[in-house]
């Protein structure tokens, strides 16, 4: 659907600095009026332009939900890494499982000799072998390896997996209105998600820390947006302007969310991907669950309306959402690489 009208000039002005995320009631936005909707969205939009986070409040996830699953994640974390090894994300054809700490390197430029002090593990689509996509060998798309233990480790995820694909389908209806596209935007674009939930474990980081192994090294997320669940250890830092780091603390109740790479590619730069890391000075075992939401396989990314002009061309080549996503997912898992 062409877009209403295209956006003010002004909006396309330098990034405005700041030093704390804005917290957004996504009330109006879930159950207000159409003018409510648009003054959430709006928020929002300037959160994506200026920072590329903010934290969302009252978003309609059950506190319930989000603690069995914190709970039973750091159940599944705590078996013998033999038991987790069983669902090895390795003997997976479409990148689903447990990987060990350092498994995922997200700054292989200084992290060069151990990846991220971390462990998770990959839960997306639970498609069986005979559907077409997996017939067809479509990248990241096939079942998921599912522990045996804790056993309620996957009806509780599949449910966190569901609500929040539909939180985030929301929030991409927000970020259509605010980039001044008809509200249903990308809803096609999305009809069959790349989602992926990826629990997270983080050991205690003490002695002498250094860029060579954070929790999560540098990096900017690869997709559209992501809704970051985090405990109460703190240790996400969002790198500033000033190219300072600005603290993410815990916010009961709250998610994290961020533009990814690819929403960064489909605006044009309107919405920023900002460069962050983890690093876990708490002394605790840390938890968090990051649901990384992206298109289709078959989507296409590429400048949207809104966001270009005579002044403003396109800055990146058309591409698809699949290319994009295994493009930057084999730069960080090295059981990735094509063999020599």
């Amino acid at each position: 659907m062409a877009p209403s009208n295209a956006l003010d000039p002004s909006l396309l002005a330098e990034r405005v600095g700041v030093d704390r995320l804005p917290i957004i009631d996504l009330t109006p936005f879930l159950h207000g009026s159409a003018a409510e909707r648009k003054s959430v969205a709006v928020q929002i939009g300037r959160a994506c332009r200026d920072i590329g986070f903010f934290a969302i409040s009252h978003h309609g996830v059950s506190a319930d939900l989000v603690e069995r699953t914190f709970a039973l994640c750091a159940e599944f974390f705590a078996l013998p890494a033999d038991e987790k090894a069983e669902v090895d994300i390795k003997k997976s054809a479409n990148h689903r499982g447990w990987f060990s700490v350092g498994g995922e390197n997200l700054d292989p430029a200084k992290q060069t000799y151990a990846g991220d002090f971390k462990e998770g593990i990959k839960i997306g689509q639970d498609l069986p072998l005979n559907h077409v996509l997996v017939i067809q060998g479509v990248p990241l798309h096939g079942p998921n390896q599912w522990p045996s233990r804790p056993a309620e480790f996957t009806p509780t995820l599949r449910e966190y997996y569901y609500v929040m694909t539909n939180l985030a389908r929301e929030l991409m209806r927000a970020f259509a209105l605010a980039l001044e596209l008809d509200e249903a935007f990308f809803d096609d674009k999305f009809t069959r998600p790349m989602a992926t939930a990826g629990p997270l474990h983080y050991p205690p980081h003490e002695g002498q820390i250094t860029e060579s192994q954070l929790g999560a090294g540098a990096h900017t997320d690869f997709g559209a947006l992501t809704i970051l669940a985090q405990d109460d250890n703190g240790g996400l830092q969002v790198r500033a302007l000033d190219g300072g780091w600005i603290d993410v603390p815990p916010m009961p109740g709250a998610f994290v969310v961020n533009v990814g790479d690819m929403m960064a590619r489909w605006t044009n730069d309107l919405f920023t991907s900002t460069v962050h890391r983890v690093i876990n000075t708490s002394g605790r075992e840390r938890y968090s669950i990051p649901f990384f939401f992206d298109p289709n396989h078959d989507a296409p990314v590429e400048a949207l309306p809104t966001c270009v002009s005579a002044d403003r061309p396109a800055r990146y080549a058309p591409t698809t959402g699949m290319e994009h996503l295994v493009e930057m997912i084999n730069a960080s898992f090295s059981y990735r690489e094509a063999p020599k």
